[in-house]
């Protein structure tokens, strides 16, 4: 059965999705918002026989705007969450190709594999495993701003709406042929990755700058916004095969770094930070914050901790853990869409002055 009918008939009108046994004692949590890193935590959680429920905006399975490529997560993580059956046929990639102009000017090899999966997939796989080990599921649900203060709830709904410089969009195709596991195409206020996930499909995922940017229908406003870019040649390969135009998504007001903290509460995933997409470490991020998050909330729950120590624990953790590779990813961020430093990037990394494994591990550790 797939996970949309069977919410259907789990949450009718988007209550929840089973009763959970509450556990004498334990405290009950709440997390807003069911994406990677609400889902990974919930499952986290139930292991451990916490009350969970997860409240949703949307359904399952959907397609979201995300580069779909894993690098840097390790097992130790995905078996602290409990979620290594769930990434075990994901698509192990390891070279990367970097393009400029539509030609190959360097070839890097990953240190190690990264994974390729689609969030389609992805995302009903946790929210399935998640009700399978007795969390109570909403979706559909949306809760007030005005909630974050209130103990026991972790905010993971996603990042906060910044301006207007930034918009993401994505789109799955069949058929379109790789230079490499990942190509990273750079473009003049652009740049876009293409990797393979399940079925032979291939994810096609951009980050564009909104500067007299003018959207499209589903089908054309990927191809429109690349060729807007001079990326030409990229967009001809893909009229040129099967777009999947259900899969085609965006999401604009994207600012990058560390959230604005504008009030308490305890914030995972997105909504801690947000990382720019070329360094293929945001599905890691949400994952990793979300194991961070495990134990102080698991003592929050057996009432060893306050709520407020717990969100301080979390939040120390994060920074600690995130400040580094947020860092790296801001300085490089404006090299890869201006094109006087992609021209600088291009020859510091032909003449070998930037070794790619420092490069990769100061972004993923």
């Amino acid at each position: 059965m797939v996970l949309q009918d069977r919410l259907a008939w789990t949450i009718p009108d988007g209550g929840v999705a089973r009763r959970t046994v509450m556990r004498k004692g334990v405290r009950t949590i709440k997390i807003v918002g069911g994406g990677l890193a609400g889902l990974s935590l919930g499952i986290a959680l139930r292991r451990h026989d916490v009350p969970v429920a997860i409240l949703e905006a949307g359904r399952y399975p959907r397609h979201k705007v995300c580069g779909e490529f894993i690098a840097g997560l390790s097992k130790g993580t995905m078996e602290k969450l409990g979620i290594v059956e769930e990434l075990a046929d994901a698509i192990p990639h390891r070279n990367v190709a970097w393009l400029l102009d539509g030609k190959v000017f360097r070839r890097d090899r990953l240190p190690s594999a990264a994974l390729g999966i689609s969030r389609h997939l992805l995302d009903q796989r946790l929210a399935l495993l998640f009700q399978d080990a007795g969390g109570q599921l909403e979706t559909k649900s949306r809760v007030s701003d005005r909630a974050e203060t209130r103990e026991g709830w972790v905010w993971a709904t996603g990042r906060r709406r910044e301006g207007r410089q930034w918009i993401g969009l994505k789109a799955h195709c069949e058929g379109l042929g790789l230079e490499s596991d990942l190509e990273v195409h750079l473009a003049e206020n652009a740049y876009v990755g293409a990797s393979c996930v399940e079925d032979g499909r291939v994810n096609v995922c951009g980050l564009f700058r909104c500067r007299g940017f003018k959207g499209g229908g589903r089908q054309s406003i990927l191809v429109d916004s690349l060729r807007a870019s001079g990326l030409d040649q990229l967009a001809q390969r893909l009229v040129e095969c099967e777009l999947d135009v259900e899969s085609a998504s965006s999401v604009a007001g994207l600012g990058f770094g560390v959230m604005p903290k504008k009030d308490l509460g305890l914030r995972i995933g997105d909504a801690f930070a947000l990382i720019p997409p070329f360094t293929g470490d945001g599905m890691a991020m949400a994952f990793e914050g979300a194991a961070d998050a495990l134990y102080p909330v698991l003592r929050y729950a057996r009432g060893e901790l306050s709520w407020i120590e717990a969100e301080r624990l979390v939040d120390r953790c994060l920074r600690r853990r995130f400040r580094r590779r947020l860092a790296t990813a801001r300085a490089m961020h404006p090299f890869l869409y201006r094109r006087m430093g992609q021209a600088a990037f291009r020859i510091s990394t032909s003449s070998r002055l930037l070794p790619f494994e420092r490069i990769f591990q100061l972004l993923h550790t």
